[in-house]
């Protein structure tokens, strides 16, 4: 197979014109094109009015080595890589008897990912979630968004599929992927249910339904295999002893209920707002660091508003979607401002896990068609903002998100502001035409109650900004709604460049939670990379420098 990147053609171009495209920019005839297969199909809307599909492609053709030739030196025509998954590891004869088993701690993307992987090569992994599975969860969180009602440990963070389940589903991400692991989370999605157009369109996302039936099937292939699902099941604290040469090691952990699970090899795969594991991990000497993290708001406009913008007079085109868009301002304070999470066709939703506090996010269906479009509009902050021990930030964040919760009202309404009167330096006392989406409701007030300073301020400054990437960006009526403090974890848990705890052997800190990772996909990826280290000290093999290469720096978030 050879690959063709960068083919364009018109947004409305006929199905037979892009086999025509191909034969016209290879100077073939149409019998040397034996197979074609669309690897991925983006669009570049720089000129609304002249909107372009750009393909890469896989294609079979006769005397490959000649066209090659041909091309020699053309950086959009090459050989295809070879991106299908091998497993680096089986697990040995022995692991169904004496070897304790691996433990994966929780259940979001990236821990689905990590046990799926080792289930996959035999290590019949132990699965602890200390949610509920993910269709009595839905019913909890749905209990919260209608009736104000918060279960702490069944929500949007916690509870089978993670944080990830109650987003836009999106599957994209900046990391880079050269053992393309990303392919091979994707192929597992569509196996369990996804669209298939998630293996090759540009912005592939899925959506909270279809999350919900991916995940139950990602469980059933996983038990399938050997593995043990525990929902319930809250690991409380770790066993921790030297070895024979003085290095501490994992040795099991301890659920909530008084069981203790012997193990030598842990994923710890606990996402971002697991604060009270991170305070365990603290007291029981894992090495844990504050990182950045960014605060802000979710903001909402008519989706309209942004189709028309971003794709003119194609606006509603089937092709194209709900736009989206990703901005960011650098501020004269130093400050950046930058759009998160944007859901286009969606709805901000409560994303709280703990009593008397308010913290937003965003969500959105597989179709996208809800009226509003919103974004996370967030500050970046680093721990020089919240000094103190290395949880320092896990207390800045929960301090806004209680002011929040006063600002609201209570019952979990989310205090809420108009951009004009933001802009104005007042509170708000109604709202406009932009109706806010959060439930269980908006109470029109001040932000810079539940807020920093130096946050506000900067907000205040981008909307104009933004307002000239976007025109109607600042409208005086498009609605913000406070808190968003959940962007990534406020901790880093160092690993070395064999993935595991710089300073506890066995144990595997991974994705979000461990800050490794912001986002489905770079999550999954992280969960399959995370499987491969722990397969390998398991079976008694070096990681190799490719698969550690970068671990020790988490990817940036945005």
């Amino acid at each position: 197979m050879i690959r063709l990147t960068e083919l364009r053609l018109p947004l409305s171009h006929p199905e037979a014109a892009l086999r025509a495209a191909i034969l016209q920019r290879l100077g073939l005839p149409d019998a040397a094109l034996e197979a074609v297969q669309v690897v991925r199909r983006g669009y570049d809307a720089r000129n609304p009015r002249t909107i372009m599909l750009v393909y890469t492609l896989d294609l079979a053709v006769r005397d490959e080595a000649a066209l090659l030739r041909r091309f020699a030196g053309d950086p959009r025509l090459g050989p295809a890589p070879d991106t299908r998954y091998r497993f680096v590891a089986r697990a040995p004869e022995e692991a169904s008897g004496g070897m304790p088993r691996p433990i994966v701690i929780g259940t979001g993307p990236c821990g689905l990912m990590a046990a799926l992987v080792l289930a996959q090569m035999g290590f019949r992994p132990i699965i602890l979630e200390r949610g509920k599975p993910v269709r009595e969860r839905t019913k909890d969180t749905w209990a919260l968004w209608r009736r104000g009602v918060l279960t702490p440990e069944s929500n949007v963070q916690f509870g089978e599929g993670g944080a990830g389940t109650f987003s836009d589903g999106k599957l994209y991400s900046g990391i880079k992927d050269p053992r393309h692991y990303g392919r091979k989370l994707l192929q597992e999605f569509v196996k369990a249910g996804a669209p298939e157009e998630i293996l090759y369109v540009s912005k592939p996302h899925i959506g909270t339904f279809r999350l919900v039936t991916m995940v139950e099937s990602i469980r059933a292939e996983i038990e399938a295999l050997g593995g043990e699902y525990r929902f319930g099941s809250k690991v409380v604290d770790l066993l921790i002893a030297p070895d024979a040469a003085g290095q501490r090691r994992l040795r099991g952990v301890v659920l909530e209920g008084g069981e203790t699970l012997r193990a030598e090899h842990v994923v710890l795969a606990i996402g971002h707002s697991a604060r009270d594991s991170f305070a365990m991990l603290r007291e029981r000497g894992v090495f844990l660091e504050a990182k950045p993290f960014s605060i802000g708001v979710r903001i909402e406009h008519p989706q309209g508003l942004i189709d028309r913008a971003r794709f003119g007079p194609n606006a509603g085109n089937r092709l194209l979607g709900a736009a989206d868009y990703k901005l960011v301002h650098h501020g004269s304070q130093g400050r950046s401002v930058y759009s998160f999470c944007m859901c286009p066709g969606g709805r901000v939703v409560a994303a709280t896990s703990e009593p008397g506090r308010v913290v937003t996010n965003g969500m959105s269906q597989y179709s996208r068609a809800e009226f509003n479009a919103n974004a996370g509009l967030v500050v970046g902050i680093d721990p020089a903002d919240y000094p103190g021990e290395v949880l320092a930030g896990v207390a800045f964040q929960r301090h806004w998100e209680s002011l929040a919760y006063e600002a609201g009202g209570g019952d979990y309404r989310a205090p809420g502001q108009l951009v004009g009167d933001l802009l104005a330096g007042r509170a708000s006392t109604t709202l406009g035409d932009v109706l806010p989406s959060y439930r269980p409701g908006v109470t029109p007030t001040d932000l810079s109650r539940c807020l920093p300073d130096f946050v506000v301020a900067a907000i205040r400054e981008a909307l104009p900004a933004f307002d000239r990437q976007i025109p109607g960006f600042a409208r005086p009526d498009a609605v913000m709604t406070g808190v968003e403090t959940r962007t990534s974890s406020p901790i880093r848990i160092r690993r070395g460049l064999d993935l595991q705890s710089v300073n506890t052997a066995g144990l595997f800190p991974a994705g979000e939670g461990a800050g490794y990772a912001g986002g489905i996909l770079s999550a999954g990826v992280d969960g399959i990379r995370i499987a491969e280290a722990l397969a390998l000290a398991a079976t008694g093999q070096p990681v190799p420098r490719e698969l550690s290469r970068g671990t020790e720096t988490p990817v940036s978030y945005g």
